[in-house]
């Protein structure tokens, strides 16, 4: 999020062309009639190993609304970005869900279920990061602290790491983590293909929702390297 942007006057904002879904707009918590629990995540996810442009990322769209603990299954369910709207369907499971190719940073939630409302939710998800550090097929020891380095422009409310080898870690999203020896997938006589991930995530709790609903954004791109034989692996 862009909490600086508050402090900008809305009047420069329109002068210099800004709009509500431009990246660095920043968010908003929308309007509604409080009658619906909400949790919704736009998930963008690499097409390729550290995809440098936004077009090689596709978005998945996946919510869950609820009305007095049960699911809601009818209605109008969108989001908006500035790659245009997408109608969401719902799966039969509880889940309203659809896919975007790209990522555009910013998106608009919309939820109408008869006379239950959620309108002009708003995340202004994080910047698109690289990974530079590992390098992209680069031969790693995995008895050894491996460092890794990202590069984005603004910082996240949440980052997890995540290898073959051990489940997602919530880091700060300080642009450098060190990975602790033994957290790398290894294998005794033969060397291995593993792979690092790095996830950011901004999200808001909707004003015009129940307590305890979300909405979130996050990217998240890897790089591929190489595992040394180990020994001592397992």
């Amino acid at each position: 999020m862009r909490a600086w942007l508050s402090l900008i006057p809305v009047s420069l904002l329109v002068a210099c062309g800004g709009a509500p879904l431009d990246p660095g707009s920043g968010d908003e918590l929308g309007t509604g009639s409080m009658t619906l629990s909400v949790e919704g995540t736009a998930s963008a996810e690499a097409r390729i190993a550290n995809a440098s442009s936004e077009n090689d990322f596709d978005t998945a769209f996946d919510i869950r609304i609820q009305k007095g603990g049960a699911d809601v299954a009818t209605g109008t369910v969108t989001v908006t970005s500035n790659g245009g709207t997408v109608a969401l369907t719902h799966d039969g499971n509880g889940r309203w869900r659809g896919t975007q190719g790209g990522y555009f940073e910013a998106y608009q939630l919309d939820v109408t279920s008869g006379t239950d409302t959620l309108s002009g939710v708003i995340v202004d998800g994080p910047d698109l990061h690289t990974i530079s550090a590992p390098t992209a097929g680069a031969t790693v020891d995995a008895t050894m602290p491996l460092p890794v380095g990202w590069a984005r422009n603004d910082h996240a409310d949440l980052a997890t790491i995540q290898t073959k080898g051990i489940d997602p870690v919530t880091i700060d999203d300080s642009g450098s983590y060190s990975l602790a020896a033994g957290t790398l997938k290894s294998k005794k006589d033969q060397a291995e293909t593993e792979t690092v991930e790095l996830r950011r995530s901004d999200r808001v709790s909707p004003a015009g929702a129940i307590a305890g609903s979300s909405f979130a954004v996050s990217i998240r791109n890897h790089v591929d390297i190489v595992v040394m034989p180990n020994p001592n692996a397992p």
